[in-house]
């Protein structure tokens, strides 16, 4: 019809346009399983809810660069490729429908961020652009896309809702932010439909201990206390004793990997009952309780049996004070609980797993 909008597809080094009508899947009635392009589907989170997408019965397809991820980690059929490669987007869009995409792929450490703001700019926002305009091209009408609680205003009061100012303070933060307003203006022009959950700090490895982190020199704070209880490393650095906390040190929101793949699932099902009310919908996924610095390190000495040493350095660029979620809107239009995030539970499977990693009995 002449009403029907048009699309504007960046691809660089010009633009394309291409007419079409709002996206719809190309197959209304296309029976079960669905399927699932996981970007970053050899990471540690995306490896687990990769995983758990499979025993639900879904069809998943992996893409990964392998810059972080490990392929035996990856469930269904793995292609290995970057998101800055235009032409294997386009073939892998043309060579299987997709239903949605969950998507993983990005540089995640806030302090390299502050470092190479070029190298987070390019990864996160011109690939994700890449992605989103291969979706628009051959209809792929959802997304679940992994966000960060780091969007938020340094001095927004825990626990943090989704309605708290957002003023990112690493471009690790802007970034995430610029993907999610890219979501937003996509769903508006296109009628693509999307999901960003905002991640608190994810922790723990899977219950059989097949997947975990695997960082060799980590700087999530408890990789890093198990790779001294291990014996990997002398010592860590805690990053600052003079916050305005119970210890001085920074308290943060710690949830189980494993509730963050469910969470995954949720976002998805309620993007394919088209109950969405918003072209992109934001939920925070954390469970509401913060541990500090010491809190950690404390909880690692007590469950593995072993002494961390650490000694005080400077607060890293971009740390925040105190970061705790309110997650009630997840639980209300999701469904979603956190199940397995406890102190005991997180801190078991990862030093299980840490353990078995590294070949320690």
């Amino acid at each position: 019809s002449e009403n029907q909008p048009k699309l504007v597809i960046l691809n660089y080094p010009t633009y394309q346009k291409i007419t079409m009508g709002k996206i719809q899947p190309l197959n209304q009635k296309k029976a079960e399983p669905r399927s699932i392009l996981v970007t970053g589907g050899a990471g540690n989170i995306g490896s687990h809810t990769g995983k758990l997408l499979t025993e639900r019965g879904y069809q998943v397809t992996t893409l990964d660069n392998l810059s972080s991820g490990n392929k035996e980690f990856s469930s269904g059929h793995f292609v290995e490729g970057d998101l800055a490669d235009q032409q294997l987007l386009d073939d892998l869009f043309a060579s299987k429908h997709f239903d949605a995409v969950v998507h993983f792929a990005a540089s995640i450490e806030v302090e390299e961020s502050v470092k190479d703001p070029g190298l987070y700019y390019r990864n996160n926002v011109v690939n994700g652009l890449n992605l989103l305009s291969a979706m628009v091209k051959h209809r792929v009408p959802h997304l679940v896309f992994s966000s960060t609680c780091v969007v938020y205003d340094e001095g927004a009061k825990s626990p943090i809702a989704e309605t708290a100012p957002l003023a990112p303070t690493s471009p690790y933060g802007e970034t995430k932010l610029v993907f999610e307003n890219m979501l937003k203006w996509f769903g508006d022009a296109f009628g693509m439909s999307s999901i960003s959950l905002r991640y608190f700090n994810a922790a723990g490895a899977s219950f059989d201990a097949t997947l975990g982190f695997t960082g060799a020199n980590p700087t999530h704070l408890i990789p890093s206390a198990l790779n001294v209880a291990l014996g990997k490393k002398d010592g860590m650095t805690v990053f600052g004793n003079d916050y305005k906390t119970q210890d001085g040190t920074a308290v943060r929101d710690f949830i189980h990997v494993m509730d963050l793949a469910e969470a995954h699932i949720l976002a998805l099902e309620h993007l394919f009952s088209g109950k969405s009310r918003e072209a992109n919908e934001v939920f925070n996924l954390g469970t509401g309780r913060g541990y500090s610095v010491l809190e950690i390190i404390n909880a690692v000495c007590e469950r593995t049996g072993h002494m961390v040493n650490f000694e005080i350095g400077p607060r890293r660029p971009g740390d925040r004070e105190a970061v705790v979620a309110d997650a009630r809107k997840a639980k209300s239009v999701l469904g979603f609980e956190a199940k397995y995030s406890d102190l005991k539970t997180i801190i078991d499977t990862a030093w299980t797993w840490h353990k078995k990693y590294f070949g320690v009995k």
